[in-house]
């Protein structure tokens, strides 16, 4: 009994000193594991979301338009560098403010790419960029108190939708698309409070040939993603004028003297004893010459400005007009001038009658009808 107590205690005295020793780091295959001590949490991951002012992160946001180099609406694409500037609060990252005399650390070019791989940062892109960006550069601060300022400048091509209704006293918005990509609605949300919108705006010395810059616009909007889940995205955009004056002479001139084709064919011709005086077939030579100079500057003006061929505006309805005017002067050729045909059914007085009537009546709702078309555009 003796020698079987004496085992007992021996027994028990191992189990107790295993407990009281410390845990320790224990090899697992080739790497070894390091096992947390009870009562202490583990160290949180800086590059994880920012949980501490609860989700959706905020993220305010804006973008100046620093320069614009070439617009070309023909092709829906304008080339220029724009600074787009993200803000957040992350508090996991504050610090004293006394360890930093200039207010803020300032990370730039491989420092501020290297930090951004140490701290959360929202997944921004600019999505209508046409291809990768010609220069783009970064810069990184960071405040006492967590907000994160992070600013990229971006130059490249920007794809950009055309509306050509108003044309050529139309008004195009040069829009910047920016989207967070990873994060989802529900984690990370673009917003916009006055001071971003004073941020938004462009260069006061930003000129584009052919256009006169105007104020900035900013609309927010989402993007689906996986699983019925969305993305949070701003468009900013910069509002451009047309300069019409280099517009309106070579295009409207031209279509306003075509209009007078068809009524030439009206006009030269005249009555004796009831009888149309000039021959039929050169006025009808006129018409169909007049058919050739439309076509001619159908061609011309759409292999200048292939935008307004894409829609209606203001050019394709003169051309319309153009059109029908023809048709009606080759119709009074034809049925008045050849045929005869207001005499045949009603008689002489009536007949001179007509031709009196269709000798102001078409020219005055032909042009009347093109002078509406360029007021509404130009309203």
């Amino acid at each position: 009994m003796r020698i079987f107590t004496v085992v007992l205690l021996l027994f028990a005295a191992q189990i107790a000193a295993a407990q009281s020793a410390p845990k320790s780091t224990a090899p697992v295959g080739s790497q070894s594991v390091k096992v947390q001590p009870r009562g202490q949490s583990p160290a949180p991951d800086p590059t994880s979301l920012p949980l501490g002012k609860g989700l959706p992160v905020m993220v305010r946001a804006g973008l100046y338009f620093q320069s614009i180099t070439a617009f070309d609406d023909n092709e829906g694409v304008f080339t220029g560098t724009v600074d787009m500037r993200l803000r957040w609060e992350d508090p996991r990252l504050r610090y004293p403010a006394e360890t930093t005399p200039g207010g803020f650390q300032e990370y730039r070019g491989p420092k501020a790419d290297q930090k951004l791989k140490e701290v959360w940062v929202p997944r921004v892109a600019l999505t209508n960029l046409k291809e990768s960006p010609s220069d783009q550069a970064t810069s990184l601060r960071i405040f006492p108190n967590g907000w994160v300022e992070l600013m990229q400048r971006t130059t490249g091509r920007f794809a950009v939708p055309i509306d050509s209704g108003a044309f050529p006293f139309d008004k195009q918005t040069l829009g910047v698309d920016v989207t967070v990509l990873r994060e989802t609605t529900g984690e990370a949300s673009l917003v916009v409070l006055q001071e971003d919108i004073d941020f938004s705006r462009p260069a006061q010395d930003l000129s584009i040939d052919g256009w006169t810059p105007g104020l900035v616009n900013i609309k927010r909007h989402t993007q689906p993603g996986w699983y019925g889940e969305s993305h949070s995205g701003l468009v900013v955009g910069l509002t451009v004028a047309r300069d019409s004056g280099k517009v309106v002479v070579p295009v409207f001139i031209p279509l306003l003297a075509a209009l007078l084709i068809p009524m030439l064919a009206i006009w030269m011709n005249s009555t004796e004893a009831g009888e149309f005086v000039v021959d039929t077939f050169e006025l009808g030579n006129i018409i169909v010459g007049g058919l050739f100079a439309v076509i001619a500057l159908n061609f011309t003006i759409n292999a200048v400005y292939k935008s307004v061929s894409k829609g209606d505006n203001t050019v394709t309805r003169l051309f319309g007009l153009n059109y029908v005017a023809l048709g009606l002067g080759l119709a009074v050729v034809v049925l008045l001038y050849r045929y005869n045909v207001p005499m045949r059914l009603f008689g002489r007085n009536v007949q001179a009658q007509v031709f009196s009537y269709l000798s102001w009546a078409v020219p005055l709702l032909a042009f009347g009808t093109a002078l509406a078309f360029i007021l509404v555009a130009a309203s």
